[in-house]
């Protein structure tokens, strides 16, 4: 004995039911040589899932159910509206999303788009799970019933959902047309178009429906309304679409009453399961997200503890790099001390070198206004001394010629002398006594002599006042001699001070610019000055 389950007619739920393999099996024309495959899907689909699938098996078939219709394309579905429903399947199967757990890649196995779907766009697969992760993602803490419900509720709403298609034709155009049999009534399609019906029939209208042999007919409630006949191409259609036509319309009746004390019980049973299952899923949840939130908690301390360490390894790292850093700014600063205190003690030596060449330089300008002066001096007294050399040469001159003309006076003089003795001498000789000669002669000799001292005597004056001026000019000569010689020093002694001064001024000037200090240039003679300079004591030489 093996247990298999059905789906009731009348109620929307599985339950064990026993199947004796021991009876005789008929005869059918199936194969022998592969494995048959079953498959036990629902004949009736409810109108309202949340409320008429009571127990979660039975919402569980019929989710596996409608998935592969519309896997299958039996069931038209947008592609909008399939990635959403893709996206609730995979919530379904896998729980919640866990970007750890679920790496890219995760659902190449898993068929959950239509063919159809896939091959509308120009997609990869991995684009494709791209989109259906991103609505997964969203669904998270919705449990695997939850899930299916959703999806459910999704695919109810799609115009194909729940209805069974056949093939008809009408009598009078001999037309091809479909019809579908739903929850909701009977439909009349165009081949080509299975998701608006041309014409509808609810059951809440439908008065009777019948065949006869591949005639089928519908009558409307409404007696005023044509009785609508179609026929099918098989008598064992017509007995399929009315068996789905009085199970659908039992089903359709059977909602609008109150519901039996069984359907009562297992509604309060499934309800009671599901608050249970919704509490313990509800205690799970807190528990998960409780563990969570330690494990967070424990990886939030552990990366807390993980940078404290850091952090104090950075401070004790920037501690010690500080400790350095103090140490080198204190040598930097003791060394900038002594730097400053050096360059302080230069400054002050600068300044006093700076104050020393000022002074030198109002020295120098004081000694060369000094030198001008006595120049201007020599040269006035050069001038005197050329003039009063001119005159005393005026004089000597005059003296000389007033020397020759007494010379010549005193010839002449001695001529007149001679011959007057000359001439004198013969009548004092015959008129007197004879005196003795050499008397007389001694006598006029005597008087002549006398008058040539006279005249030696001036000429001697004469000659010694000349001596004397020759003097006074010689020793004002030797004077101003040595006064050129000691200009001369004074000269040289200022061209050495003067270019000792440029040295040091070139050797100062770079600290002296730094103060902002400029110095006044020292004096440098030109050479004008100097060809002055030396015109004039080649003048003086000569003089």
């Amino acid at each position: 004995m093996k247990i298999i389950g059905y789906l009731n007619p009348e109620l929307f739920y599985f339950f064990p039911f026993n199947v004796f393999f021991s009876n005789k099996v008929l005869d059918q024309e199936v194969p022998k040589d592969s494995p048959i495959t079953f498959h036990f899907l629902a004949k009736f689909f409810p109108e309202k899932v949340e409320e008429e699938l009571v127990q979660e098996i039975t919402q569980h078939l019929f989710f596996l159910q409608v998935k592969k219709q519309i896997l299958d394309e039996e069931i038209f579905c947008s592609p909008e509206a399939s990635v959403l429903l893709a996206s609730y399947a995979v919530q379904a199967k896998y729980g919640d999303y866990d970007p750890n757990f679920h790496k890219p890649g995760f659902l190449a196995q898993d068929e959950l788009l239509p063919k159809r779907v896939l091959m509308q766009y120009q997609m990869t697969a991995d684009m494709w799970e791209e989109k259906i992760t991103a609505w997964y993602a969203e669904h998270r803490g919705i449990a695997r019933d939850e899930a299916e419900m959703e999806y459910l509720k999704i695919a109810q709403d799609l115009e194909m959902y729940g209805v069974s298609y056949f093939a008809i034709t009408q009598n009078k155009r001999d037309t091809d047309l479909l019809l579908g049999v739903d929850a909701q009534g009977l439909h009349i399609y165009n081949p080509n178009n299975k998701l608006n019906p041309n014409k509808s029939f609810p059951w809440s209208g439908i008065r009777n429906i019948s065949y006869s042999e591949k005639e089928f007919t519908i009558k409307p409630l409404d007696k005023k309304k044509d009785v609508f006949k179609f026929y099918s191409s098989q008598l064992r259609v017509n007995k399929l679409i009315l068996q789905l036509c009085i199970g659908n319309h039992d089903l359709f009746m059977r909602r609008r009453k109150v519901d039996s004390i069984e359907v009562q019980q297992m509604k309060a049973q499934a309800k009671e399961e599901k608050a249970r299952k919704k509490m313990e899923r509800q205690i799970l949840a807190r528990e998960k997200q409780m563990r969570e939130e330690a494990e967070r908690a424990k990886e939030e301390m552990e990366r807390r503890l993980f940078q404290l360490q850091d952090e104090a390894r950075l401070a004790n790292e920037a501690l010690l790099r500080s400790e350095e850093t103090a140490d080198l700014l204190a040598e930097k600063a003791q060394i900038a001390e002594e730097e400053a205190k050096l360059l302080a003690h230069k400054a002050a030596e600068a300044e006093q070198e700076r104050q020393r060449l000022e002074v030198t330089a109002m020295k120098t300008k004081e000694e060369k206004r000094l030198m001008e002066q006595k120049m201007r001096e020599a040269e006035q007294l050069a001038v005197k001394l050329v003039e009063q050399s001119e005159r005393r040469l005026k004089e000597a001159d005059h003296l000389k010629q007033d020397l020759t003309e007494a010379k010549d006076a005193e010839r002449r003089a001695k001529q007149k002398l001679l011959e007057i003795t000359k001439t004198t001498y013969p009548l004092i000789a015959a008129y007197s006594t004879p005196p003795a000669p050499p008397e007389a002669a001694d006598f006029s000799y005597d008087s002549a002599s006398s008058r040539l001292d006279f005249k030696d005597s001036d000429m001697k004056r004469l000659s010694m006042e000349i001596e004397r001026e020759r003097l006074e000019y010689m020793e004002k000569s030797k004077h101003l001699q040595d006064q050129l010689k000691e200009l001369k020093s004074e000269i040289e002694s200022l061209k050495l001070e003067e270019q000792q001064q440029q040295q040091q001024a070139s050797m100062y000037s770079l600290p002296a610019e730094a103060r902002g200090y400029v110095p006044e240039p020292a004096y440098i003679p030109h050479s004008n000055r100097n060809s002055a300079y030396m015109s004039q004591m080649a003048f003086f030489e000569e003089v």
